[in-house]
């Protein structure tokens, strides 16, 4: 919730730096396997002590969104005062899970459900003590081991993230959220992937690579998270094309209206003027026609054009017999990788969103 971060801080939340560059402070939510028995009175108080939780929240961003559409217009209140509201409205929230507490302190999903209200205001390390309270609590359920291995993946020790993502895996082999955040974890940490799995590079992209791939088998029609695998390929070295352009047509097929369609485009696009499939780019580009992708569709024409349409090189220089020339043959790499080619690296810096924030549960 950034927006209502910046009302409570007037900034954006502090990250730790190990992912200042990713982003990855605000977390979404993901099913929780717990499931407590609604007619349990503690479980029904709590049921609506997060029903009021979330109508806060709604009402606060309802707050910021007016109050910067009024500043625009030369109204609105300051930010102090708009921070003051904020503050005092959400303190009503943040008693009622204290009360809740001290009335029911072997509640684990009462600690869960405050760690995640106290995340969502950019507390992260009381937010950390309440989801240790609840794994201590309930070993057994996955969403603490998770939300536990979002703070690490965030703070570190990132290793601790890699074991407590693997524990709500084998909790819950079927959410696809735990598969997806270790594979980002592994592919944005792998350095320390390498040292704790013992793997080559190589070999800790193949695992993240795996780790997405089950997640979209759990969850095929999350359009997202198809769109996160794909991105993936940008980051690996020669691009392995075949894969990518699969990863990306896969994403294609779970798209949900013509912008993200359009979206799938570009980038399948990108790859393909990278592989030097011309005519296939320039088809999927034609059929780009959405305002909002017209900068990036026209580098990408751009970019086609000088790469079908190559300057003529010089004639060689003349080589004296007794000189011998350099070489510039090298041995060709496998066919399903390709290098960048010119003008690509800023391209794919436009087209390579920031990764996706951790699913929390």
């Amino acid at each position: 919730m950034n927006n209502l971060a910046i009302g409570l801080l007037g900034a954006v939340l502090a990250t730790n730096q190990l992912l200042a560059a990713s982003n990855l402070v605000q977390q979404q939510t993901g099913a929780s396997v717990a499931v407590a028995s609604p007619d349990d009175p503690a479980e029904q108080e709590l049921q609506k002590l997060m029903i009021a939780d979330d109508a806060a929240k709604d009402e606060v961003d309802q707050w910021i969104q007016t109050n910067n559409t009024l500043v625009a217009q030369g109204a609105g209140v300051s930010q102090d005062e708009l921070n003051k509201k904020i503050r005092e409205r959400l303190d009503l929230v943040r008693k009622g899970y204290e009360d809740f507490l001290l009335e029911h302190p072997n509640s684990a999903r009462g600690y869960l459900a405050y760690g995640s209200f106290l995340d969502d205001l950019g507390e992260e390390g009381e937010a950390k003590v309440k989801y240790e309270n609840s794994r201590q609590l309930d070993p057994k359920n996955p969403a603490a081991w998770n939300d536990l291995a979002n703070y690490y993946g965030e703070h570190g020790p990132v290793t601790n993230a890699f074991v407590y993502y693997a524990e709500a895996i084998r909790l819950n082999p079927v959410e696809p959220v735990y598969y997806q955040n270790l594979g980002m974890t592994v592919y944005l940490f792998r350095k320390d992937a390498m040292e704790f799995y013992r793997l080559t590079e190589p070999q800790v992209f193949d695992k993240a690579l795996a780790l997405y791939q089950q997640a979209v088998r759990l969850d095929p029609d999350n359009f997202a998270l198809a769109t996160d695998y794909a991105q993936s390929y940008y980051g690996i070295k020669p691009l392995r094309t075949n894969d990518a352009l699969l990863a990306w047509t896969n994403a294609l097929h779970t798209a949900h209206d013509d912008f993200e369609r359009e979206g799938v485009f570009i980038h399948l696009a990108r790859i393909k003027i990278a592989a030097g499939f011309f005519a296939e780019a320039r088809a999927q580009l034609d059929a780009v026609t959405n305002a909002a992708y017209a900068e990036l569709k026209d580098r990408l024409e751009k970019n086609l054009a000088a790469r079908e349409h190559p300057p003529a090189s010089p004639p060689p220089a003349t080589v004296p017999t007794n000189v011998v020339a350099a070489t510039n043959n090298f041995a060709p790499g496998p066919a399903n990788m390709v290098t960048a080619a010119p003008n690509e690296a800023d391209v794919s810096t436009d087209l390579m969103a920031a990764p996706p924030p951790l699913r929390r549960q």
